[in-house]
Protein backbone atom coordinates (compact mmCIF):
# COMPACT_ATOMS: atom_id res chain seq x y z
CA UNK A 1 0.00 0.00 0.00
CA UNK A 2 1.29 3.49 -0.73
CA UNK A 3 0.81 7.15 0.15
CA UNK A 4 -2.95 7.17 -0.37
CA UNK A 5 -3.60 5.86 3.15
CA UNK A 6 -1.85 6.71 6.39
CA UNK A 7 -0.09 3.54 7.45
CA UNK A 8 1.71 4.55 10.65
CA UNK A 9 -1.26 3.25 12.62
CA UNK A 10 -2.70 -0.22 12.89
CA UNK A 11 -5.95 1.09 11.42
CA UNK A 12 -6.67 3.39 8.48
CA UNK A 13 -9.17 6.14 9.30
CA UNK A 14 -11.37 6.76 6.26
CA UNK A 15 -14.47 8.64 5.16
CA UNK A 16 -16.60 6.35 3.00
CA UNK A 17 -18.74 7.68 0.18
CA UNK A 18 -21.07 6.18 -2.34
CA UNK A 19 -21.14 6.51 -6.11
CA UNK A 20 -24.05 4.43 -7.33
CA UNK A 21 -23.75 1.04 -5.64
CA UNK A 22 -19.96 1.33 -5.23
CA UNK A 23 -18.37 2.34 -1.93
CA UNK A 24 -15.19 4.39 -2.04
CA UNK A 25 -13.16 6.01 0.72
CA UNK A 26 -10.69 8.82 1.23
CA UNK A 27 -8.28 9.24 4.14
CA UNK A 28 -9.99 11.16 6.93
CA UNK A 29 -7.00 13.51 7.26
CA UNK A 30 -7.64 14.79 3.71
CA UNK A 31 -11.26 15.79 4.48
CA UNK A 32 -11.68 19.40 5.61
CA UNK A 33 -15.47 19.33 5.66
CA UNK A 34 -18.57 17.81 4.13
CA UNK A 35 -21.18 20.11 2.60
CA UNK A 36 -24.70 19.72 1.31
CA UNK A 37 -24.88 20.18 -2.44
CA UNK A 38 -25.08 23.84 -3.43
CA UNK A 39 -25.08 25.87 -6.63
CA UNK A 40 -21.80 25.73 -8.51
CA UNK A 41 -20.56 28.58 -10.70
CA UNK A 42 -19.60 27.00 -14.05
CA UNK A 43 -16.25 27.98 -15.55
CA UNK A 44 -16.08 27.98 -19.37
CA UNK A 45 -13.54 25.82 -21.20
CA UNK A 46 -12.92 23.34 -18.38
CA UNK A 47 -13.46 19.58 -18.69
CA UNK A 48 -17.04 18.40 -18.02
CA UNK A 49 -16.03 16.81 -14.70
CA UNK A 50 -14.93 20.23 -13.38
CA UNK A 51 -18.33 21.51 -12.30
CA UNK A 52 -17.02 24.95 -11.40
CA UNK A 53 -16.55 26.94 -8.20
CA UNK A 54 -18.30 27.26 -4.88
CA UNK A 55 -17.79 30.00 -2.32
CA UNK A 56 -16.67 28.65 1.03
CA UNK A 57 -16.42 31.45 3.57
CA UNK A 58 -14.98 33.85 1.00
CA UNK A 59 -12.67 31.34 -0.68
CA UNK A 60 -13.28 29.98 -4.19
CA UNK A 61 -13.11 26.18 -4.20
CA UNK A 62 -13.07 24.22 -7.48
CA UNK A 63 -15.56 21.33 -7.49
CA UNK A 64 -15.23 18.08 -9.47
CA UNK A 65 -17.95 15.56 -10.21
CA UNK A 66 -16.48 12.25 -9.09
CA UNK A 67 -18.92 10.30 -11.30
CA UNK A 68 -17.69 12.05 -14.44
CA UNK A 69 -14.05 11.83 -13.35
CA UNK A 70 -14.46 8.05 -13.07
CA UNK A 71 -16.12 7.85 -16.49
CA UNK A 72 -19.59 7.14 -15.09
CA UNK A 73 -22.87 8.71 -16.15
CA UNK A 74 -23.83 12.05 -14.59
CA UNK A 75 -26.98 12.15 -12.49
CA UNK A 76 -28.89 15.10 -11.05
CA UNK A 77 -28.15 15.93 -7.41
CA UNK A 78 -30.44 14.38 -4.78
CA UNK A 79 -31.02 15.12 -1.11
CA UNK A 80 -28.07 12.84 -0.26
CA UNK A 81 -25.57 14.41 -2.70
CA UNK A 82 -22.60 15.89 -0.84
CA UNK A 83 -19.46 17.86 -1.57
CA UNK A 84 -16.38 16.61 0.25
CA UNK A 85 -13.93 19.48 0.61
CA UNK A 86 -10.48 17.91 0.49
CA UNK A 87 -6.94 19.11 1.01
CA UNK A 88 -4.64 17.14 -1.27
CA UNK A 89 -0.87 17.44 -1.80
CA UNK A 90 -0.25 17.15 -5.55
CA UNK A 91 3.08 17.81 -7.25
CA UNK A 92 4.37 19.74 -4.26
CA UNK A 93 1.28 21.95 -3.97
CA UNK A 94 -1.48 21.76 -1.40
CA UNK A 95 -4.80 21.91 -3.27
CA UNK A 96 -8.19 22.48 -1.71
CA UNK A 97 -11.00 21.13 -3.88
CA UNK A 98 -14.47 19.70 -3.65
CA UNK A 99 -15.54 16.25 -4.84
CA UNK A 100 -19.22 15.60 -5.46
CA UNK A 101 -20.40 12.19 -4.26
CA UNK A 102 -23.85 10.61 -4.38
CA UNK A 103 -23.70 10.21 -0.61
CA UNK A 104 -21.33 10.20 2.35
CA UNK A 105 -21.73 7.04 4.37
CA UNK A 106 -19.57 7.13 7.50
CA UNK A 107 -16.17 7.52 9.07
CA UNK A 108 -14.70 4.07 9.40
CA UNK A 109 -11.58 2.30 10.59
CA UNK A 110 -10.08 -0.56 8.63
CA UNK A 111 -7.14 -2.63 9.84
CA UNK A 112 -4.19 -1.67 7.62
CA UNK A 113 -3.10 -5.32 7.48
CA UNK A 114 -6.44 -6.21 5.84
CA UNK A 115 -6.23 -3.60 3.06
CA UNK A 116 -5.29 -5.33 -0.17
CA UNK A 117 -3.40 -3.78 -3.11
CA UNK A 118 -5.53 -2.48 -5.97
CA UNK A 119 -6.57 -5.08 -8.54
CA UNK A 120 -5.03 -4.86 -12.00
CA UNK A 121 -8.21 -6.11 -13.66
CA UNK A 122 -11.88 -6.28 -12.88
CA UNK A 123 -12.59 -2.61 -12.14
CA UNK A 124 -14.22 -0.04 -14.38
CA UNK A 125 -11.78 2.77 -13.54
CA UNK A 126 -8.03 3.14 -13.59
CA UNK A 127 -6.37 1.03 -10.89
CA UNK A 128 -3.70 3.69 -10.30
CA UNK A 129 -6.51 5.83 -8.78
CA UNK A 130 -6.76 3.21 -6.02
CA UNK A 131 -4.38 2.79 -3.08
CA UNK A 132 -6.12 -0.31 -1.78
CA UNK A 133 -9.28 -2.31 -1.28
CA UNK A 134 -10.76 -3.09 2.12
CA UNK A 135 -13.86 -4.90 3.30
CA UNK A 136 -16.69 -3.47 5.32
CA UNK A 137 -19.30 -6.02 6.36
CA UNK A 138 -20.06 -8.01 3.18
CA UNK A 139 -18.94 -5.36 0.68
CA UNK A 140 -15.73 -3.85 -0.65
CA UNK A 141 -14.43 -0.35 0.06
CA UNK A 142 -12.23 1.07 -2.68
CA UNK A 143 -9.72 3.51 -1.22
CA UNK A 144 -8.68 6.37 -3.49
CA UNK A 145 -5.06 7.39 -3.90
CA UNK A 146 -5.92 11.08 -4.07
CA UNK A 147 -2.64 12.40 -5.58
CA UNK A 148 -3.03 9.97 -8.52
CA UNK A 149 -6.75 10.63 -8.96
CA UNK A 150 -5.80 14.03 -10.36
CA UNK A 151 -3.68 14.30 -13.52
CA UNK A 152 -1.59 17.20 -14.86
CA UNK A 153 -4.59 18.08 -17.07
CA UNK A 154 -6.76 18.21 -13.93
CA UNK A 155 -4.28 20.53 -12.25
CA UNK A 156 -4.34 22.85 -15.25
CA UNK A 157 -8.16 22.84 -15.28
CA UNK A 158 -8.27 23.48 -11.52
CA UNK A 159 -5.82 26.37 -11.90
CA UNK A 160 -8.13 27.89 -14.54
CA UNK A 161 -11.15 27.32 -12.30
CA UNK A 162 -9.48 28.80 -9.22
Amino acid sequence: MDAGVTTHRAEAQLVSLGIGREVFAVPVEAVREILDMRPVFRIPETPAYVLGLIDLRGRSIPVLDLRLKLGLEAIPPTETTRILVLEVAIEGRLLVLGLVADRVIEVLSLPVKDIEPPPDVGVRWRSDYISGVGRRDASFVIIFHLPKLFTAEDLAALAIAA
